[in-house]
């Protein structure tokens, strides 16, 4: 079945999933196809529900159209927003290593939590910091006992 140049470009903006269904691709992310826009377009780095929303309400969308049942030129159209009014993804990581790394080497407090993988933000390390410190480690026991003569 040959398709003319007309299809190839239409599908510019898709990639495929397993099956072979379309899929709406933004900065690099396949947003996922049965889900609503609103909540599809948080799973980029650096889009949360509140963003997502106002890119929404600016480009007249309805919110509850799925993700893949977006036109082409929707698609563009919320590419555009998003390259031109938001960092996401690549960028705003290497921006937040970059102000962690930052703080790191003025030697800040925040910095040293930072190195020592810490909490940073004043909670407690006396208990609870077991996402920041890892699992538990337990206590090196000494080999032998006392000897007796």
């Amino acid at each position: 079945m040959s398709y003319g140049s007309s299809a190839r470009i239409k599908d510019i903006n898709r990639g495929k999933d397993r099956e072979g269904a379309a899929l709406a691709r933004i900065a690099g992310i396949d947003l996922p196809k049965r889900k609503r826009i609103e909540i599809a377009l948080t799973y980029i780095y650096g889009i949360g529900r509140t963003v997502s929303k106002r890119i929404i309400t600016n480009l007249n969308m309805d919110p509850n159209t799925l993700a893949d049942e977006l036109s082409e030129s929707e698609i563009n159209s919320i590419r555009k927003v998003i390259d031109s009014d938001y960092k996401v993804e690549g960028e705003l990581r290497t921006e937040v290593s970059m102000n962690i790394k930052r703080l790191m080497d003025l030697g800040s407090y925040k910095g040293l939590r930072h190195r020592r993988s810490l909490p940073v933000r004043g909670q407690r390390t006396s208990t609870n910091a077991r996402t920041r410190k890892g699992p538990k480690r337990s206590a090196v026991k000494k080999k032998g006992g006392i000897k007796k003569a």
